[in-house]
């Protein structure tokens, strides 16, 4: 079978880094930071996972492959690879254009040739089969620049690395190693979850069937949210290496791909990725769709189509269930008449095992890989958390905070209080009261607290953070562990409050014609739609308030009944 798709790698530029760093600081060149998709992109570019690709498309290859799946040289590829760009002085045609990670290294340079406006319109309707931006892939669309930039590439190294080293191989070096192993036969599993015992048959009737060898590909670029974080899926891949005496018969090599989550196009991707790291077959579940509204059968038949074409050839896999009187898997359906069949559903291993801290029995996954899992996913008790407190100055944020964190630690629930006035002084000083700097400001507490919340630790906010779309970026922050708590106190009741005179110099400023910007004067305040927990302290006593808030908190399990601590 002859295929344009081989692995080619990109020309490095013959400059040290050091001498390239040197030129992109003596101010030759723009400067642009990749977002986690881009320097995948990249690097799958650099080290030829995305062969025949050399660079981030131009617009007449963008055009065709978001209309017909094929470059404007007629060759096969399913998705948009680009680079957005806000076009200004320093990002223009016939500059270069220096590409860092978002820790400041230089990956490479880009000789701009042309920067092209982007069809936003045909690319959510063509590639990803919406014209509602719904996350994760579709949603990224709407957030970049409206324009994209191409040219010649010259990559100065490839993205670092310093996690799992030995899993990491280039298409060239893994070619090399099959052909050490005297391979020729081998399927690919790209995964982006943990490979349970059912999986595991799957993939290695797959390899049995194609009489060859089997390569897992775990995804660990930019998944879905919500998916088991990769350092997690590639200590469970390891356990299985060390567990599994097949093991001879089983490469794993990581994967470093941003999965767009659009069928059917992104099963060709894998097809061709595949063949590039020198595989002859791909393993592809008869069903498969990663939104509701997905055909599950569409990515199986684009394959059946354009397989012979890109290279490589099927090996469809069907659902495995377990027979726990035979002590063994089988597809479903082979499973003879009458026989107990056990399965355990990917929401159950999430909400009736992982959430609640209960190991996964052995006849659904291997011991270490339970072990791992469950120390990766402790129940909600032990997670982090971020209660976020909102409302207008003088509705009782601080002081609810306060005696919160005294209730909180009485479950062993230990905080940190981030308050404004302190945030002011400390982390945000220097800024302005304008609705940018009050957004700066914002954003840098849901960073700080997100981090705490995502490493396990606990941070009340104490901030009046007007502004809804601000505070819903403080929600993602934290991953889904966030409790907004609204302090819905009238404003009159706030002003009465006024101690230090803000209202009233506020109002003061407003009839002499000179606006603040005040919240709750002159500056809008807009209320939570949907907060955990509202309070109004003009009704509610402190202590009614904490109680309201622990009542919320142990009916979504982030702090144990008393008495039973975590």
């Amino acid at each position: 079978m002859n295929s344009p798709y081989g692995g080619t790698l990109i020309d490095l530029v013959v400059d040290t880094a050091r001498a390239a760093e040197m030129k992109a600081a003596a101010g030759d060149c723009a400067s642009i930071t990749l977002d986690e998709r881009g320097v995948c992109d990249l690097e799958l570019l650099a080290v030829g996972g995305f062969s025949p690709l050399k660079g981030f498309l131009g617009k007449a290859d963008y055009d065709r492959v978001v209309r017909e799946q094929r470059l404007a040289d007629g060759t096969l590829w399913p998705l948009p690879v680009t680079l957005p760009v806000t076009p200004s002085e320093g990002v223009a045609e016939g500059k270069t254009l220096a590409l860092r990670d978002v820790y400041g290294n230089l990956l490479a340079f880009l000789h701009v040739e042309e920067i092209y406006q982007a069809d936003k319109d045909a690319e959510a309707q063509c590639v990803y089969d919406t014209l509602d931006a719904k996350p994760p892939a579709d949603a990224d669309l709407g957030r970049c620049p409206g324009h994209y930039a191409a040219g010649r590439l010259e990559v100065v190294r490839t993205p670092p690395h310093y996690d799992f080293v030995d899993l990491r191989r280039t298409p060239a070096e893994l070619r090399e190693h099959f052909q050490s192993l005297g391979w020729s036969r081998i399927v690919a599993f790209p995964t982006r979850d943990p490979i349970h015992r059912a999986q595991e048959e799957t993939a290695r009737r797959a390899a049995e069937e194609i009489g060859g060898g089997l390569l897992i590909q775990p995804i660990v670029g930019a998944t879905r949210p919500g998916d088991v974080d990769h350092y997690t899926r590639v200590r469970c891949y390891r356990a299985l290496l060390e567990d599994d005496d097949r093991s001879g018969a089983l490469v794993v090599t990581l994967l470093p791909l941003a999965e767009r989550m659009t069928r059917p196009r992104e099963a060709l991707l894998h097809a061709i990725i595949a063949r590039n790291y020198g595989c002859t077959h791909l393993l592809v579940r008869r069903d498969q769709a990663d939104r509701p509204f997905d055909d599950p059968h569409a990515a199986l038949e684009a394959l059946s189509k354009y397989m012979d074409e890109i290279g490589v050839e099927m090996v469809v896999s069907t659902p495995m269930v377990y027979l726990p009187d035979m002590g063994r898997y089988e597809a479903v359906d082979a499973v003879p008449d009458g026989v107990r069949t056990a399965r355990i559903s990917d929401a159950q291993v999430r909400d009736d095992y992982l959430a609640g801290g209960v190991l996964l029995p052995e006849w659904f996954t291997r011991p270490a890989v339970a072990a791992i899992l469950n120390e990766a996913n402790p129940p909600r008790q032990r997670q982090g958390l971020t209660i976020w407190f909102t409302g207008l100055s003088g509705s009782g944020k601080s002081t609810v905070a306060q005696a919160l964190v005294e209730r909180l630690a009485e479950y062993g629930r230990n905080c940190s209080l981030l308050d404004g006035d302190e945030i002011r002084t400390h982390l945000s000083k220097g800024l302005s009261f304008s609705k940018e700097d009050r957004d700066v400001n914002i954003r840098r507490v849901g960073y700080v607290a997100g981090l705490v919340a995502q490493h396990g630790g606990t941070t009340l906010c104490s901030v009046i953070s007007p502004y809804k779309a601000v505070r819903d970026e403080a929600r993602r922050q934290s991953k889904g562990n966030f409790v907004e708590v609204y302090c819905s106190t009238p404003v009159d009741v706030c002003e009465s409050r006024d101690v230090k005179g803000h209202y009233a110099k506020a109002r003061a400023a407003v009839a002499a014609g000179r606006g603040m910007g005040f919240t709750g004067v002159d500056d809008p305040y807009e209320a939570p739609d949907d907060a955990e927990v509202t309070l109004d302290t003009s009704r509610l006593g402190v202590a009614e308030c904490v109680d309201a808030i622990v009542a919320k908190l142990l009916a979504l399990g982030y702090i144990p009944p008393r008495g039973r601590a975590g």
